[in-house]
């Protein structure tokens, strides 16, 4: 029977399973997706118990394969989600959706006992973003709806929820507080003022390592169950674990997220303006991140072009990287798109495209976008001497977008990775001792280098 690790990975759409041997291969996986259903104000939510049912109906199935020998389980999964248990242990509210509407008079009755605003967002790494401040999810709770409140003795990070489920310890771990929660004062390293004085911290379980593994009985077998990690701190631990130098990750998709977890100062006025947070490394550390809605600019822009040149909808995906058709337009370069989820000092008031092709308008977009993505990076960097930067997900196989990435931030190594296990491979990762050495990433994540182009 061949050893393996076994790691649930939840994203909001879709529920992965997978298996992955002593080197970290995947030998297995499975996918699901549920409805949602609906909160008790009418917004779509998790479908809690079928997640629940599917999570013990495969573990189950598989530990008693005589195929695999399951020694160990983790779980990541998206963050700003709370599970809210009674003294039973039964869930007892909805896992509201961190996109619910938050009214403002709750956000603004908080700022004005706790605030300023702009003090809260400075010590906590969080900006006021409503329910995606999950902290806000439980003061909002609190104060809106009492006598359910009343009914709460833990609140679970989602990560620490689907472990308690095969362990019944309620624990809370660093990544989960650490994500744009509202809750944890980088400064003090503990969780934040406010948090005490709304006496919070009474359902809030003790704190963990995110390597913590608690080593159990289950169903007859001795295995060895971790507390659950957020994904992106997860799909972060591989390169923190395998690369010696100081690098940048940027996490590409619909949000393009630079993360540095190599920063020792806390954020400034400077980086909130820039659309900086913090998330948490599995040891406490902050990880500075500007994230900026590229994909799905990305998306928007390019859906039109494809329109206003009448070409297939999938087409810019053929279109590679052309010298010469980049030196053309830097000439006499100027803004020409006007951005559909963000504004920029820059934009102009419409987009008026003054080429003939599809291709000239396409690099020019790109051109763009990257200038955006540089800055990005740049704010995530700070005044770190950075060399290393690596890109995964959506974009690191867009020729024109690497190929001008690597020309506009010549003085960094630019490597993209591929791994849709990002997250999984690091919740695996977490609860290993094993260590990682540096030729990891090539070997699971084929690590490809690249060299800027040449300028005339």
């Amino acid at each position: 029977m061949k050893k393996v690790t076994a790691i649930f990975d939840i994203g909001k759409t879709n529920k992965k399973f997978f298996l992955f041997d002593v080197d970290y291969q995947e030998v297995y996986r499975e996918y699901t997706s549920f409805d949602t259903i609906l909160d008790e104000d009418g917004h779509a939510t998790e479908d809690l118990k079928t997640l629940q049912n599917w999570l013990k109906n495969v573990f189950d199935r598989i530990l008693k394969s005589e195929k695999y020998n399951i020694t160990a389980i983790n779980f990541s999964t998206y963050g700003a989600s709370l599970v809210h248990l009674d003294e039973h242990g039964e869930v007892v509210a909805p896992l509201y959706n961190y996109t619910k509407p938050l009214d403002t008079k709750i956000t603004e009755a908080f700022f004005e006992k706790y605030g300023p605003e702009e003090h809260i967002a400075l010590a906590t790494g969080s900006s006021n973003d409503g329910m995606l401040n999950s902290g806000m999810q439980l003061y909002w709770l609190k104060h809106t709806k009492p006598e359910l409140f009343k009914k709460i003795r833990y609140s679970l990070h989602l990560p620490q929820y689907i472990s308690y489920i095969f362990t019944g310890i309620p624990i809370s771990e660093y990544t989960s507080i650490g994500c744009h929660t509202a809750l944890w004062d980088f400064s003090k390293k503990d969780y934040h003022q406010w948090v005490y004085k709304e006496k919070l911290h009474k359902i809030l379980p003790p704190i963990v390592s995110t390597e913590t593994s608690i080593n159990m009985n289950y169903n007859g077998k001795r295995i060895k169950i971790g507390v659950g990690i957020h994904d992106s701190s997860a799909a972060l631990l591989p390169y923190v674990r395998s690369v010696k130098k100081k690098f940048i990750l940027v996490s590409t998709g619909t949000w393009s997220i630079a993360l540095n977890p190599f920063t020792d100062t806390l954020l400034s006025k400077e980086d909130l303006d820039k659309n900086c947070i913090y998330y948490m490394r599995i040891n406490g550390k902050p990880v500075k991140s500007a994230r900026l809605f590229l994909g799905n600019e990305y998306t928007l822009q390019v859906k039109e072009l494809s329109e206003f040149f009448n070409v297939d909808g999938a087409y810019h995906k053929t279109v590679k990287f052309n010298s010469d058709t980049y030196f053309e337009i830097i000439k006499d370069f100027a803004p020409l798109f006007k951005w559909k989820g963000f504004i920029t000092t820059e934009m102009p008031s419409e987009t008026k495209i003054p080429y003939d092709n599809f291709e000239h308008a396409y690099h020019h977009l790109m051109i763009e976008l990257v200038l955006l993505q540089v800055e990005s990076i740049k704010v995530a960097a700070g005044n770190e001497p950075i060399e290393k930067l690596y890109i995964d997900g959506g974009f690191s196989d867009n020729d024109v977008y690497i190929k001008l990435l690597s020309h506009y931030l010549r003085n960094m190594e630019l490597r993209t990775t591929d791994s849709s296990l990002g997250s999984a491979l690091g919740a695996a990762i977490a609860i290993s001792d094993s260590k990682l050495n540096s030729k990891f990433l090539k070997k699971n994540y084929s690590l490809k280098k690249h060299v800027p182009f040449i300028i005339k």
